[in-house]
């Protein structure tokens, strides 16, 4: 452990730390920080604070396995009750939180020769760093790391996110850098996959216009996917009417999957919205700055295996690959030495903030109240 000038406290995390018994890292104000393994052998950390923890994989991908705050787990259901060691991304597919990118993201198209999301699912995370401090919310612990990703003739960058959660919060901030360490430029795309478990009844609210200007249905499906009759006439209803979709019914046949790539409008300080409204008037929620990440994915599954609510994977692009991406103009250019930086909040709300903030997203949507 050693200090800085701001006195935030940083202790270096290596794997050998995390053995198959749980073990205290570091303790910080009513923040504690454990290591451990799963059985599949990848190392986890659990960071808990009064109002709940989350649980990050250190060293692959930096993902956010689960979380659970307000005595409910946020994450979708899967098929992975534990991740796995892998770089494949559907061989490890149950995270409440998974970085894509960074030189293409998305689902490949024919001509393609990205895997899907990219390179930055499960990367290997060097530098790893476990951070406590106070800053103006309060006491916080932090992980953050690097990974540098170096294909010959192609690319060189390092990704370093950093995931902060608040002693008194029930959420989340991401701040995500990613610097290119080429002597050309780099063309970068992003995504922040958050997968949140739907609310049976359940409403979807953003500051998204429901027209097919601001509301674009994907209607091309993966080569893997075979949809039903009853899907494609739900999605061919959400196409007519946009606003069909935010409202989560009970077996609604949403297998295999709603891809919506959306704009939303941002607030006076620069930050989008959305949320998902529980029957129980808590929700889920993220906000990200449209002005670094300037599409919002929206990504549904429903299925017996998969049940997942991506309320907004905000992103630099919509989901459809490279290719599609650099045809319509959506590639980031990063020149060398030069960092892209964005940043992200999501995670729970009790009613009373949910009402506010749902209160906030109509008045910048200009309805009354």
């Amino acid at each position: 452990m050693h200090l800085d000038h701001s006195d935030h406290v940083f202790v270096d995390l290596v794997p050998e730390q995390f053995g198959a018994s749980e073990t205290i890292v570091a303790r910080y104000r009513g923040l504690v920080a454990t290591a451990f393994r799963y059985r599949s052998g990848v190392a986890g950390l659990r960071i808990s604070n009064a109002k709940g923890e989350i649980v990050m994989l250190p060293f692959q991908g930096q993902q956010i396995w689960d979380a659970t705050f307000l005595g409910r787990s946020l994450t979708m259901r899967s098929m992975f009750d534990e991740p796995v060691a892998t770089r494949d991304y559907l061989s490890n597919y149950g995270a409440l939180f998974i970085h894509c990118g960074a030189t293409a993201m998305g689902n490949p198209g024919p001509d393609d020769r990205h895997p899907l999301h990219g390179d930055l699912p499960n990367a290997p995370y060097q530098d790893v760093q476990l951070i406590a401090g106070s800053n103006s919310e309060g006491p916080f612990m932090a992980l953050t790391g690097r990974c540098r990703q170096t294909v010959a003739f192609s690319h060189d960058y390092v990704m370093e996110p950093t995931v902060r959660l608040q002693l008194d919060a029930s959420s989340v901030a991401v701040d995500i850098v990613i610097e290119n360490l080429k002597r050309s430029a780099m063309e970068l795309m992003y995504l922040a996959h958050i997968n949140f478990k739907p609310a049976d009844g359940g409403r979807l609210v953003d500051t998204v216009a429901d027209d097919s200007a601001d509301i674009v249905v994907r209607q091309t499906l993966p080569p893997f996917f075979t949809p039903s009759e009853s899907y494609l006439a739900y999605r061919d209803a959400v196409v007519a009417d946009p606003s069909r979709h935010r409202l989560l019914t009970k077996g609604e046949p949403i297998d295999p999957e709603l891809v919506l790539t959306m704009r939303a409008k941002a607030d006076l300080q620069g930050w989008a919205h959305a949320l998902q409204v529980h029957p129980d008037r808590t929700a889920d929620f993220v906000s990200f700055r449209p002005d670094e990440l300037n599409y919002a994915v929206r990504w549904i599954t429903r299925g017996a295996d998969q049940d997942a609510l991506g309320l907004v994977l905000p992103a630099t692009a919509e989901p459809d690959g490279y290719l599609a991406a650099k045809e319509r103009g959506r590639l980031v250019r990063v020149v060398p030495g030069e960092k892209f930086r964005c940043a992200l909040r999501f995670g729970a709300m009790d009613a009373d903030a949910a009402a506010q903030r749902e209160q906030a997203i109509a008045a910048l949507r200009g309805e009354g109240r």
